[in-house]
């Protein structure tokens, strides 16, 4: 099944240079925990509650003179619109997370797939139960893993690859970057 089957399209959006006010003023009239951050067209990052409350709330920022671009998180993971269901499954899986934005093949946003899209459209109730059982896994750290997956896809961007295709190479640089980070906590 490809991902355009399932997607949930024309998702509210916010701009880098929004206030955090009006980020969460969009996700509570959407009810939603997330936004993707769009320069026009361009996807540039994504948005949720926590990045709000943990990077914004929390280390005593102004929501209303705070920029979304000072908390979001960049570097964000995609796939595209043509990519099979079980393409996305992996990548959701192997970064625990939950969203997922689709573009189509201009590079430009078209939807978000969720976990809740898998579960309801797709009609295979494993793969959404598979997802969930590896999202909800602990992780080591959450700054940890943001750091290693964005070295991860640093690395994975270096060798040419499109963000969303070649998911072998993104999951194998991923698992490159985790062995580095195990043989520097061992101090080899």
């Amino acid at each position: 099944m490809k991902l355009k089957q399932i997607v949930t399209q024309n998702p509210e959006v916010i701009s880098p240079n929004a206030g955090l006010m009006e980020a969460a003023q969009k996700m509570k009239k959407s009810n939603v925990g997330s936004l993707p951050v769009c320069d026009g067209e361009r996807l540039v990052g994504m948005i949720t509650d926590r990045d709000i409350a943990v990077r914004g709330i929390a280390e005593n920022r102004d929501p209303k003179k705070t920029k979304v671009r000072e908390v979001m998180s960049d570097g964000v993971a995609c796939c595209f619109e043509d990519q099979e269901l079980s393409e996305a499954a992996e990548l959701m899986e192997a970064l625990q997370i939950r969203r997922l934005p689709v573009l189509n093949s201009n590079k430009h946003l078209i939807g978000i797939v969720s976990l809740g899209d898998v579960a309801v459209r797709s009609q295979n109730g494993n793969i959404a139960g598979e997802i969930l059982e590896c999202v909800s896994q602990p992780k080591a750290s959450a700054a940890k893993q943001n750091a290693i997956s964005r070295r991860a896809f640093s690395l994975y961007l270096e060798h040419g690859a499109k963000p969303g295709h070649d998911l072998d190479n993104w999951l194998e640089a991923e698992k490159e970057c985790h062995r580095k980070e195990q043989l520097s906590v061992q101090g080899h």
